[in-house]
C-alpha cells in the first residue's frame, strides 16, 4: 500500500517535530509528521526517569517583550500565538514533564498540525525519492526527508559485561528498592547525577563512575553538562556520607554471588586497579541515535562515536541529498559547545533550517529588510537587535545576523547559522555577522573567583577580552575576514551605553563600510 509523494516527510512529532510541522504548514508546504507513539512528545512519557525537567520555566522577568522573555523560558515553542507559550502551563522554575506533554499537545492541536501517531517506520529506502515503510507495511514517499526523531537509543560503552548493568531508562525510580543498597552508577552526566540524588535517602553506599573529569553548566555555559539542580550528590561526596565519585574505566563487570564484582581503573592512581563489590549496577552513559532503518544506500554517516548523524551547514546528511535532521540531533554541528540539543537552542535552528528549505526548493528568499546606507542606522538596527533577540542569546556562536552590503543598500537579515554564512553566498561579496558570544576560554575559568583578571564594563580598548556573553561583528569581504569589533560587555545585558556601546560600534561601521563606499 503506498500513498501520493510529499514534498516533506518528517520523522517524530516531538519538540522539534512540531516545530518543524508548525513552519511547513504556515507556508503551505505538502508535509506530514509520523510519530511511532500513541502521542505526540512520546520520550517525555518515559524521560526524564523522575520527572523533573531541568530547562527553564521563568514565569516573572519584569519585562512584558515577549521576544526577550523567550530568553528565560526553555520549553515554548515559537509561533504566532502570543497565548500558546509554555509559561501558562507551569509555576515551577523546573516544571513536571507531564506539562510539556500536555503543552506540546495542545500545540499540535491548536495549529492543526498534520500528524499520524501511531506510526512506527520500520525501513527507510531511496528509489528516486525516499520510501519510508511504517510497522504496518504502509509506504510514505517523500523528496525531501526530515528526522526529528532524537536521540532514541541508549549508547552502551563496551564494557565487558555490561549487558549485567541496569539501563537508565528501565531502571526503578522508587528509592525503597534501593535500601541499604551498595549502587554503582556509570556515567557521569544529569541523568547519572539525577538518578544518584535520588538514592540519597537510602543507599548504603553509591559510587558514580568515569573517565572523564565532570565539567559543571555554569562555568562552561553548556547546559547539557551537569547542572546545580542534580549536584547535591557531590555535596555528600566532599563531606564524607559513604558516597564518593570514582574517575577512572570501569574493566568489566561479572557477577558474583548476590551481586556484582566491578573492576576500576582508576585514572588518578596510575591506572591501579580495584575490584568493588555493589548489589545493583546501573548504566546511565546517555544516548545515540538510531540509524538502523536506512537501507545501506540512504543510510547516514555517524560520527562522535557514532552517536549522531554527520550534517553539513544545512543540517543535510553529509552522505545523502535531500536527507535532513531536526531537533536534537542538530548538535552535531556544535557538540557540546552551544544550545541545538535543547527545545530552547533547537526551536531557531529549526525556524533556520526551514529557512534553508525555503531558499533551496521554494525560491523563497531569507527573509531581510533594507536598512539606510549610513553608520548610526547600521549600529542602531544591530544593538536594537542584540539587546532583545532571544535566538542569538540561546544559540550564541552558532546564529548570527547578517548587514549585507550590496549595490541597492545594506540589507539585514535575522538568524542565519554562522557555518551557512561563511563560505556560503547569502552574504554576498561584503557583509557583517552579529553573533552573541563568550570570551576566550570561558569554560576554563571560574566566574566565581575574584582574584582572576578581568576587564571591567567600561573598557572598551580591552572589550575583546571580555569573557562573559557580548555582541561580536565580523566583517568578511570576499570571503576573508577584514574586520572584528567585540561589543564592551555589561552586567545586565545592557548594551545601550553612548561612550562604551554606542560610539564604538558607529565608529566601526564607519570605518569598515567606507572601505567599499558605502
Amino acid at each position: 500500500m503506498a500513498t501520493s509523494t510529499l514534498d516533506y516527510l518528517v520523522l517524530g512529532a516531538g519538540p522539534a517535530g512540531l516545530q518543524l510541522g508548525y513552519f511547513l504548514g504556515r507556508a503551505g508546504r505538502d508535509y506530514l509528521i509520523v510519530e511511532a507513539g500513541d502521542t505526540v512528545g512520546t520520550f517525555f512519557r518515559t524521560f526524564p526517569r523522575h520527572r523533573t525537567l531541568i530547562s527553564v520555566n521563568k514565569r516573572y522577568t519584569g519585562s512584558t517583550d515577549a521576544e526577550l522573555n523567550l530568553r528565560m523560558d526553555w520549553n515554548s515553542l515559537l509561533s504566532d500565538d502570543p497565548d500558546l507559550l509554555f509559561t501558562r502551563y507551569s509555576e515551577r522554575y523546573f516544571p513536571d514533564a507531564a506539562d510539556l506533554l500536555r503543552y506540546l499537545g495542545d500545540f499540535a492541536e491548536q495549529h492543526r498540525l498534520n500528524v499520524r501517531t501511531g506510526t512506527r517506520i520500520e525501513r527507510i529506502e531511496r528509489d528516486g525519492v525516499f520510501v519510508a515503510t511504517d510497522h504496518n507495511g504502509v509506504e510514505y514517499r517523500a523528496r525531501r526527508l526530515i528526522v526529528a526523531t532524537g536521540v532514541s537509543r541508549p549508547y552502551i560503552p563496551a564494557i565487558p559485561g555490561i549487558e549485567h548493568a541496569e539501563r537508565y531508562g528501565d531502571v526503578s525510580v522508587d528509592p525503597a528498592d534501593f535500601i541499604d543498597k551498595r549502587v554503582l552508577i556509570i556515567g557521569k552526566g544529569n541523568s547519572a547525577f539525577e538518578t544518584a540524588d535520588n538514592l540519597v535517602e537510602t543507599a548504603a553506599v553509591i559510587h558514580v563512575a568515569g573517565p572523564s573529569s565532570i565539567r559543571m553548566a555554569w562555568q562552561t555555559h553548556f547546559v547539557g553538562n551537569l547542572r546545580a539542580v542534580n549536584n547535591n550528590f557531590l555535596d555528600t561526596y566532599q563531606l564524607k556520607s559513604q558516597n564518593a565519585l570514582l574517575d577512572g574505566d570501569i574493566a568489566r563487570i561479572e557477577r558474583a554471588p548476590d551481586g556484582y564484582l566491578v573492576t576500576v581503573s582508576f585514572s588518578r592512581a596510575n591506572e591501579v586497579t580495584k575490584d568493588i563489590f555493589y548489589d545493583r549496577v546501573i548504566a546511565c552513559t546517555g544516548f545515540r541515535f538510531d540509524a538502523s532503518i536506512f537501507a545501506e544506500d540512504c543510510r547516514p554517516e555517524l560520527v562522535i562515536k557514532d552517536r549522531l548523524p554527520a550534517q553539513t551547514a544545512e543540517w543535510q546528511a553529509t552522505n545523502v541529498p535531500d536527507l535532513y535532521f531536526a531537533g536534537t540531533l542538530m548538535q552535531m554541528r556544535d557538540y557540546r559547545r552551544s544550545t541545538s540539543g535543547f527545545i530552547h537552542g533547537f526551536r531557531y535552528g529549526v525556524r533556520a533550517l526551514h529557512h534553508i528549505l525555503e531558499r533551496k526548493y521554494e525560491a523563497v528568499d531569507w527573509p531581510a529588510r533594507e536598512l539606510p546606507p549610513d553608520p548610526a542606522a547600521l549600529r542602531d538596527a544591530v544593538l536594537d537587535r542584540v539587546n532583545r533577540t532571544s535566538a542569538l542569546w540561546q544559540q550564541f556562536g552558532v546564529l548570527c545576523d547578517v548587514v549585507t552590503l550590496t549595490a541597492a543598500g545594506p540589507r539585514y537579515l535575522a538568524e542565519v547559522p554562522v557555518d551557512y554564512v561563511v563560505g556560503g553566498d547569502i552574504g554576498g561579496a561584503d557583509y557583517f555577522t552579529v553573533t552573541l558570544e563568550y570570551g576566550p576560554d570561558h569554560d576554563r575559568i571560574d566566574p566565581f573567583d575574584i582574584s582572576a583578571g578581568r576587564i571591567t564594563q567600561t573598557e572598551v580598548a580591552r572589550s575583546e577580552q571580555g569573557r562573559y556573553l557580548h555582541p561580536v561583528l565580523r566583517h568578511y569581504r570576499g570571503g576573508d575576514l577584514v574586520g572584528e569589533h567585540h561589543v564592551t560587555e555589561n552586567l545586565e545585558n545592557d548594551w545601550t551605553g553612548e561612550a562604551t556601546h554606542r560610539a564604538p560600534l558607529a565608529a566601526f561601521f564607519a570605518r569598515e563600510t567606507a572601505q567599499v563606499g558605502v
